[in-house]
């Protein structure tokens, strides 16, 4: 295990989780995790917890419940780690566990290198300015993003309240996602489009996709990965194409890769999510949820401008 890799792994356990002698903590992972899941189970043992490792077969989306005994087991744990190849996010399984009073963080697609390189952040600069722009989105019935690309999309926020993903779970019931960095809402509505150049799970495209959102729905997806991308969640029903929540990324270690865990944290980038919108306080539940990261936007919530085509100026 390198130096970088260690220190990272030590801010998770400690920092991150608040890791506790004698504590269940359940590790998730799969056989492409499987490496980061064994350090991560053994970081945890080291830290004086009861550590469990779980491999499960590799999810079909994210979004996608994980089988029956490892639900059980999320009901069990005081603390889970999910460094798994899908994401676990916006599961059943997942909620239940922190209604259940588990605390955790999901790691869809992090890989050894990711952790060791994003986890240095500076924690107090990407908080403040994840709460900053959290506190904007509860307050705020509407936000506006366009980009040099032609995106121009404007979304309904009322009746929602923002989430700060900020690195910090460490007490009873909270949920984020690792390597942080974004302060996010499930929309009510939203219409317009998106020039996206990240989508989940093809990575990086090589020509703008272009997204048209109508009635809270994605409606249409034109451009390389697009149709592939607009067919894995049509084929959910409506549900599936749900637009299910706007993002800021705040992380300034993260680096456009391809990979949308990382991706969707860049500072200067905002993402959209479309599908299950539960888990983070919105109502739909589908087992998908798929994101696309659009470049150089500007972004104004609630008339408060944000983003200026990628500068962050709030």
């Amino acid at each position: 295990m390198s130096d970088d890799l260690e220190r990272a792994l030590i801010t998770v356990m400690e920092r991150c989780l608040d890791i506790r002698h004698g504590e269940n903590v359940l590790v998730i992972g799969d056989p492409r995790s499987r490496e980061l899941a064994e350090a991560m189970r053994d970081m945890a043992a080291r830290h004086g917890a009861d550590a469990v490792l779980a491999l499960m077969d590799e999810r079909e989306n994210d979004g996608t419940e994980p089988p029956p005994p490892i639900a059980a087991a999320l009901l069990a744990c005081d603390v889970y780690l999910a460094p798994t190849s899908r994401s676990l996010s916006h599961t059943r399984a997942r909620k239940a566990s922190n209604d259940n009073g588990s605390r955790g963080a999901t790691l869809p697609g992090a890989t050894l290198d990711m952790i060791a390189r994003v986890m240095s952040v500076d924690f107090a600069k990407m908080k403040e300015r994840t709460l900053a722009v959290t506190e904007l989105l509860s307050a705020a019935d509407e936000a506006h993003v366009t980009c040099p690309r032609g995106s121009d999309l404007r979304v309904d926020l009322r009746g929602r309240r923002g989430m700060a993903d900020i690195g910090e779970m460490t007490k009873p019931g909270t949920f984020g996602n690792l390597p942080a960095g974004e302060g996010f809402i499930a929309p009510l509505s939203g219409g317009g489009e998106l020039v996206a150049s990240s989508l989940a799970p093809m990575g990086i495209s090589p020509e703008p996709v272009i997204l048209t959102v109508e009635n809270g729905h994605l409606t249409a997806a034109n451009g390389p990965f697009g149709p592939e991308f607009f067919e894995r969640l049509a084929k959910h029903g409506p549900n599936g194409t749900n637009v299910a929540e706007l993002g800021i990324g705040t992380n300034d270690a993260a680096t456009l890769t391809g990979n949308i865990l990382e991706d969707e944290k860049i500072l200067g980038t905002i993402h959209v999510a479309f599908g299950a919108s539960m888990g983070i306080g919105g109502t739909v539940s589908v087992p998908i949820h798929l994101d696309v990261v659009v470049l150089e936007p500007t972004l104004e919530i609630g008339g408060t401008r944000v983003l200026d085509a990628g500068r962050w100026v709030l």
